[in-house]
């Protein structure tokens, strides 16, 4: 019999069918009657007065695909969850909004942390979670209660308590409601001498083995190693020396462990160990851009040449695997190919041996450990052993010839390794995990002077700027030329944050202006007036559950961080005050949160670092190819909280203090700290020896 409420019931699709997230695409099929949020799934719930099966994913998900697989591909799961309830399938890259809420929801139901696939039962009239978990077996294992008999003990539980429900829900929502209680408006500056706190909570959950926080998993924490090592340039005690060898230390221990593609280059999401050897497979775009980042700043900080080979290597990554051929960049790849999870990395021996000559493979099986026992569901997964100069002692090779035979040798690999069976690849495209890209690869261009990666930074925002960008305002995603939904504060921030960094690289008169068009709307659309801050959406966005403002970082920066940050930044540019007072009211805003958990806003502590001492800003005029080459030997001669903006002489009309920094006849550079400026030098030797690390505030 033929069922009204699947759109299309003579063919094995659902409602998922006519959208564009390649999640939700792998679910088109299913015979669960999936819906995406929309009013008419809201509204058939209400009307046929059932709960709300809300499942949350993303395409890259292992255990997404698994229990899909178990449960949402068996007629007869698919047949109890059609039954009794409304069932809708959300794309958590594409919809972080609903993701936000129902994960902070798990945690509060449960006492556990949530993660992916979210599987939440919600009230048919209000979309309240009344119960919820994460992955669950298709029959009791692992300790978990089979997938069918919690769909039927909620059935009941929901059938017959109605009462409880009402009353649990609202217990429930006075609990997330106070998760987000906002303190009125400060009037107080936050202490700047919380920073050393955040770094020396960071210091007591280091491993100071295998670097990294915690145990396993393991996850690469970028904001944490970027405070570490920020806060080395703020300060010149044993604690700066220690924080940047804290963050060096992990480096170097991600790099060599299996989290990195040693063939490929580009890192994996995690280690499900504490040592970095074997990942969780999917390669996510928003860590690629900010671990290219700070292994750029790590090279150099540290001159260290292997942190420059990484960096290298990722970029290429980038380029080579994750741009669209319109420019904008790819969201993942898949940690998955045929059916099987790291089936596309991992290596035996033998297959190995048949592509490289005799020494080739007696010097790869000895850096790599294919001369060990297996690491990876008997196969291999490569990381490093030792390092290569003990390796080729060992073989009576010099360090030159080593290294050429390993690189032929993993080139051979990487060649073969292409003819396999990719995993899939998401190809929407949102602009705040591009925005991280954007500008890592626009540094990537300037620390290793080649310029392909500006060209790709500038193809991806001016695909952004194309296509996403839609009567001053931003879209969410874009996908086989459709762009929708409302972008969201990540968006904003993030391209505000990573224009700042083209423009450092290279003036451009069009991106200037977008980025003030990006501050103007996050003042307008994002900012609370009345406690500080911005909410993660607009003021025009759809009502949800809860309207959130959050601090604290997760597996990106803070939308709240990354905008005081940016705001700060042009605001000193532009002379602008509103954008300074902005990042002002943030960081009060956010006092009580970074007090409670200091370590838990390294970017948040970083815009405070930034308020407390303002980043040096040097705009240099003048004429090509001298702008340049005094933009050149600035850019190696500063540290990280230096900006360098310059501006050929023939660009004139530029805003507020900008204004002032004029022209003359000759190339001359101002050097700025906050509102104060030097007079002018007309000298580049002296500008260079004047350009010393700043010292603490």
């Amino acid at each position: 019999m033929n069922d009204s409420r699947n759109p299309n019931p003579d063919a094995s699709v659902n409602a998922l069918i006519n959208e564009t997230s390649p999640y939700l695409l792998q679910h088109a099929h299913n015979p669960v009657h999936w819906y995406p949020w929309s009013p008419e799934a809201l509204a058939l719930a209400k009307r046929e007065n059932k709960p709300i099966l809300l499942s949350i994913g993303y395409s890259a998900c292992h255990w997404c695909h698994v229990m899909a697989h178990e449960s949402f591909e068996d007629e007869d799961t698919a047949a109890l969850m059609n039954q009794h309830f409304i069932n809708i399938k959300v794309d958590r890259e594409e919809r972080p909004d609903i993701d936000k809420i129902y994960q902070t929801a798990q945690y509060l139901l449960t006492n556990r942390s949530g993660g992916w696939p979210l599987t939440m039962f919600l009230t048919h009239d209000d979309q309240v979670p009344f119960f919820g978990g994460t992955y669950f077996p298709p029959e009791p294992r692992y300790g978990m209660p089979g997938f069918k008999n919690i769909l039927g003990r909620v059935v009941d539980y929901y059938t017959d308590q109605q009462d409880a429900v009402r009353k649990q829900n609202q217990a429930f929502m006075q609990a997330l409601q106070q998760t987000q209680r906002a303190a009125p408006a400060g009037k107080k500056q936050p202490d700047p001498a919380i920073i050393l706190q955040g770094v020396h909570g960071l210091a007591g959950n280091f491993d100071v083995t295998h670097g990294g926080f915690g145990g396993a998993p393991k996850f690469p924490h970028v904001t944490n190693l970027e405070l570490l090592m920020a806060f080395n340039e703020l300060d010149d005690t044993d604690t700066g020396e220690t924080a940047l060898q804290m963050s060096t230390l992990t480096l170097e221990k991600m790099a060599s462990g299996g989290i990195y593609d040693h063939l490929g280059g580009g890192f994996c999401r995690y280690s499900v160990d504490d040592q970095w050897t074997i990942p969780h497979f999917e390669k996510m775009l928003y860590d690629n851009g900010p671990l290219l980042w700070i292994y750029l700043q790590a090279w150099h900080v540290t001159g260290d040449p292997s942190f420059k080979t990484i960096a290298t290597e990722t970029a290429d990554w980038i380029l080579r695997d994750m741009q669209n051929p319109q420019g904008g960049y790819y969201s993942s790849l898949d940690a998955d190919s045929e059916g099987v999870e790291g089936k596309f990395y991992a290596w035996a021996p033998d297959q190995v041996q048949s592509l490289l000559g005799a020494d080739e493979y007696a010097l790869f099986a000895a850096y790599y450990g294919l001369e060990g026992p297996p690491n990876f569901e008997h196969q291999w997964h490569l990381r490093t052993r030792a390092p290569l100069a003990e390796i080729a002692s060992k073989q009576n090779l010099a360090i030159t010839q080593a290294t050429l035979q390993l690189n032929t040798a993993r080139h051979k690999l990487l060649e073969t390794r292409r003819l396999r069976i990719w995993p899939g690849r998401d190809e929407k495209i949102l602009p705040s995990w591009n925005a991280l890209v954007i500008k890592a690869m626009a540094l990537a261009s300037i620390r290793l002077e080649h310029e392909p990666y500006y060209q790709s930074a500038e193809q991806a925002l001016v695909f952004i700027h194309t296509h996403l960008w839609r009567n001053g305002r931003l879209i969410a995603c874009y996908k086989d030329g459709k762009g929708h939904l409302n972008a969201y504060l990540d968006d904003y921030a993030f391209l505000l944050d990573a224009i700042l960094t083209m423009l450092s690289v290279r003036w451009n008169s069009q991106w200037f202006d977008f980025a003030q068009q990006l501050a103007a709307v996050l003042i307008e659309q994002f900012e609370d007036k009345t406690s500080g801050g911005f909410y993660f959406t607009s003021h025009d966005h759809e009502p949800l559950l809860q309207r959130r403002r959050d601090f604290a970082d997760e597996a990106t920066p803070s939308g709240n961080g990354i905008a005081a940050q940016a705001l700060l930044r042009i605001g000193y540019l532009t002379g602008n005050l509103d954008w300074i007072v902005a990042s002002e009211n943030t960081l009060k805003a956010a006092w009580p949160s970074i007090q409670q958990l200091p370590h838990a806003h390294p970017t948040l502590l970083l815009a405070l670092a930034d308020l407390a001492n303002p980043p040096r800003q040097i705009i240099i005029r003048g004429l090509e190819p001298e702008l340049g080459r005094w933009a050149k030997r600035c850019h190696q001669a500063t540290g990280l909280r230096t900006a360098i903006y310059a501006i050929p002489t023939e660009i004139v009309d530029l805003p507020g203090a900008l204004a002032l920094r004029a022209p003359a006849t000759a190339t001359l550079a101002y050097v700025c700290e906050g509102h104060q400026c030097k007079l002018p030098e007309f000298n580049l030797e002296n500008l260079i020896s004047d350009l010393k690390p700043q010292a603490p505030g």
